[in-house]
């Protein structure tokens, strides 16, 4: 046989076993499919349609500063005790003229691993002149700003606020404009239908704990609103975010879920 027909012979074999390689090599999503939500998980919209959802991670106006891991669509979900809780809630609070409004419910692991590792880059920057002004980035972890675990995991968590009816719309945010600080007056923030609690939702800033003494007059009565319609329906705050809630007793209390946030993750139920 001449050089070249030897040549040839050896690439058809390297190009057949690529082939077959190809062929037989699982792909990444057949390999690790997503792991599904608990039968004790639903949609909060479907619980209550009439509570406010800004769902925040979903989107690039986050401390982050773009859409986080895990938050596949802007949906939240709870395990259904929690949800009906805050059922509960909302039909005190649309008697007197208000609503709740949610920016954030489960979070998956994922999306807990996403802060970490941006908590860890010191030169993502971008939006600390709203998020953070006044805290350096590398006392994140031990402020307790960021942690490797979020109550949020379990699925009885959740961030909410506010809104004082009829609800006006929000614009919506545009990667790059001018960022103003979270505890600045509510007129100099960036906008929120929401009522005046003091500081943005997420702002990284002693004065968002709910009993700080500089929160006063309208700002301490909203603070106040809030949770006294959530306590009486058995969630706890969170002392270091006026924002927090977490319904007790949880369902899961030892376990941190890490399917997406998305209706796929509750397999069509409702």
């Amino acid at each position: 046989m001449t050089r070249t027909g030897t040549v040839l012979r050896r690439l058809v074999a390297v190009t057949a076993a690529a082939l077959l390689g190809t062929a037989v090599a699982p792909s990444a999503a057949q390999a690790k499919p997503d792991p599904k939500a608990p039968r004790e998980f639903v949609a909060l919209h479907d619980v209550d349609p009439t509570i406010i959802q800004e769902m925040r991670y979903v989107t690039e106006h986050d401390f982050v500063g773009k859409p986080v891991d895990g938050y596949e669509k802007p949906l939240c979900i709870l395990t259904r005790p929690a949800a009906q809780a805050l059922h509960k809630a909302q039909a005190g609070l649309l008697r007197r003229g208000y609503s709740l409004k949610v920016y954030d419910c489960y979070r998956p692991q994922r999306a807990v691993d996403h802060f970490v590792r941006w908590a860890q880059d010191l030169g993502d920057q971008r939006m600390k002149p709203e998020f953070y002004p006044r805290v350096d980035k590398t006392r994140l972890f031990e402020d307790g700003y960021i942690a490797e675990k979020s109550g949020h995991s379990r699925g009885s968590t959740l961030d909410l606020t506010l809104v004082k009816l009829p609800a006006l719309p929000t614009r919506a945010y545009v990667p790059g404009e001018r960022l103003t600080p979270c505890y600045g007056p509510q007129k100099e923030r960036f906008p929120d239908n929401s009522v005046d609690m003091g500081t943005g939702f997420d702002c990284f800033d002693t004065l968002a704990h709910t009993d700080d003494p500089r929160i006063q007059g309208v700002q301490r009565a909203n603070r106040d609103l809030l949770r006294d319609a959530l306590v009486a329906q058995g969630f706890e705050n969170l002392p270091e975010e006026w924002w927090h809630y977490t319904f007790k007793p949880e369902l899961f209390p030892d376990t941190y879920f890490d399917f997406p946030v998305a209706r796929k993750s509750l397999g069509g139920r409702h």
